[in-house]
């Protein structure tokens, strides 16, 4: 995958975004005042009184999901890589199956609150709810760093200032709601902006459809980072109504066009076309030094929808064992990851009922269904409009309406911050719940009342928007998709086998249950940090120097969460008694 090597340079200040975003900034911090005066005690404030309707939390679900890995990390790896970004999108969607089929039913039968709460609906056991709060804390912050990378690549464009400004931002924001109102704003932020979300892609879809594809000289290779790049080198005679072919049937005559494209008619002539993928390496300078220089690769886009093209994914064709097996676990991880997410399963104690809870996961499986299909054209509408911006992958998108004019462009980048908006605020309540109702109640031997559990939640929000925007900081430079996959790997081996274990085996013991958290958390998070990528992209050490065989390592830690669980529980000889 592309990884910004800088930050894109700074635009001047469109007042047109400015005052878009800073309408939608206020309107959501209105909206959120007005709201928190429903959140009354810890039902309301967790679980905004388990009241929300399904189409509502389905929706919300959808904008709870589609975060900043799925609009900008997806359009971005796919404007550059083809079809190798739009496996995320499959990954994700899948992992829903899992929810409605496995998870969405019981977890609303058995739990109140948080992720623990579910667990001990069974079990009464301390360490089950620390090993729990503990995942739910983890988790939720590695979630974060990508929602809080996307947050500063919008706003350097968006408003011309540096991307600092845009995770202090976001951090701010996001802590106002959760401080004020907790789970009653957040289902309404989630639900407005993931409709809004889904209406402004499909206008922008509907758009690039309209303009269909133009032959543009890709020019010389250049300094990174390279901006307004991309485009198509070549397109079939068929597509191009009068126009000259050359032997090999394709037309380069600089500004010829299709014209407007139905859906399956622009991937077919995208298929035949030729197009000019950037791509970056360092090489030698004069002066002795080394620079990173941007250069334009004519491929054919057959070649484009084919998996195989990215680095992550190019064992896909012809690369080792180990390559293939790196991509069956990321597969694997992102599959089992969305039910294990703590941000996603609290959702499912806002609806009144089991089915509910059912209908509201149908309901965001059709709305992130119809985004991901969305993520396709507008990926490769990114490739081939001219207005890629080497050093940042994840403003494909959003430098993609640019080009259809500042209106359209101050709207989707004011939506697709209020995306992350919507996620980090999730995670940040999911986060202050566990400390509030799991790690504080058993540091204390009881559960505080009402009004003590609200008021820890909100000093914890506020310390997890700090983390969150320090991690901003951190990991800058990274794209958001590549990062969420790391989420999602820690995710499905921490949390997916308990949770299994403690819903469906009679014969589960707390202690089995809290050893499938621990082993799976400790050796996820273990094999993550020593893997190649970390070396590489993280620590800026040779790749080849990694101690893990392959980066993603759900294959080997969901087996050994599970694993693990299973012998402690069989050891113990003792079947937990049932409430």
């Amino acid at each position: 995958m592309i990884a910004a090597q800088a930050p894109a340079a700074a635009q001047g200040t469109d007042w047109m975004s400015v005052g878009v975003f800073a309408a939608f900034t206020a309107g959501v911090l209105v909206l959120s005042s007005l709201l928190g005066r429903r959140a009354t005690g810890a039902k309301g404030y967790f679980a905004a009184h388990g009241q929300v309707g399904w189409f509502v939390n389905g929706i919300a679900f959808a904008g709870d999901y589609l975060s900043a890995a799925s609009f900008l990390g997806i359009c971005g790896l796919i404007a550059f890589w083809g079809y190798d970004g739009f496996l995320y999108s499959i990954g994700y969607l899948a992992g829903w199956i899992v929810a409605l089929l496995v998870i969405a039913e019981p977890i609303r039968r058995l739990g109140r609150y948080t992720f623990a709460d579910a667990l001990n609906a069974r079990f009464g056991s301390r360490t089950v709810t620390v090993a729990a709060g503990i995942s739910t804390l983890v988790v939720s912050l590695f979630y974060l760093v990508p929602q809080m990378v996307g947050a500063g690549a919008l706003i350097t464009p968006l408003l011309g200032v540096p991307h600092w400004v845009g995770v202090v931002l976001v951090g701010a924001v996001v802590t106002f709601i959760v401080a004020t109102a907790g789970m009653v704003s957040t289902t309404w932020v989630q639900f407005i902006k993931g409709g809004l979300l889904l209406l402004l892609c499909a206008l922008l879809v509907g758009l690039i459809l309209g303009r269909g594809f133009t032959v543009r000289d890709p020019g010389p290779a250049r300094d990174a980072p390279a901006t307004g790049v991309g485009g198509v080198t070549a397109l079939p005679a068929w597509a191009v109504p009068g126009a000259a072919a050359g032997a090999d049937g394709l037309v380069r005559e600089e500004g010829a066009a299709t014209g407007p494209l139905g859906p399956v008619e622009f991937l077919r002539v995208f298929s035949a076309s030729e197009v000019a993928a950037w791509r970056t390496a360092k090489e030698p300078a004069a002066d002795g030094t080394t620079r990173t220089i941007a250069r334009p690769e004519r491929i054919a886009g057959s070649e484009l929808l084919l998996p195989g093209n990215s680095p992550t994914f190019r064992g896909l064709r012809a690369g080792s064992a180990l390559e293939r097996v790196d991509f069956a676990s990321l597969m694997l991880a992102l599959f089992l990851g969305t039910a294990s997410l703590p941000h996603i399963l609290i959702r499912y104690y806002t609806v009144p009922d089991v089915r509910s809870a059912r209908l509201s996961t149908v309901v965001g499986i059709g709305a992130i269904g119809g985004f991901y299909v969305l993520t396709l054209y507008l990926g490769l509408g990114a490739m081939t409009g001219g207005h890629l911006n080497t050093g940042d992958s994840n403003m494909a998108a959003p430098l993609l309406a640019r080009s259809f004019g500042s209106v359209l462009f101050a709207l989707i980048s004011s939506v697709a911050f209020f995306t992350v908006l919507g996620t980090v605020s999730g995670l940040v309540l999911a986060g202050s719940g566990a400390v509030a109702r799991d790690l504080v109640s058993t540091a204390l031997g009881r559960t505080p009342d009402d009004r003590t559990q609200v008021r820890i939640a909100r000093i914890a929000a506020l310390a997890l928007g700090a983390g969150a925007m320090a991690l901003g900081f951190l990991f800058r430079d990274l794209n958001a998709s590549f990062l969420v996959g790391w989420a999602f790997n820690v995710a499905a081996s921490a949390n997916l086998p308990a949770l299994v274990m403690a819903l469906f085996w009679r014969r589960a013991t707390a202690a089995g249950v809290s050893a499938a958290i621990v082993t799976g958390l400790a050796a996820s998070l273990a094999w993550v940090l020593v893997s190649k990528d970390a070396f590489e992209k993280v620590y800026g050490l040779p790749g080849a120097d990694a101690w893990a065989p392959f980066s993603q390592p759900a294959l080997v830690t969901i087996p050994l969460s599970a694993a693990a669980g299973v012998a402690v529980s069989l050891l113990a000889r003792r079947p937990a008694a049932t409430r």
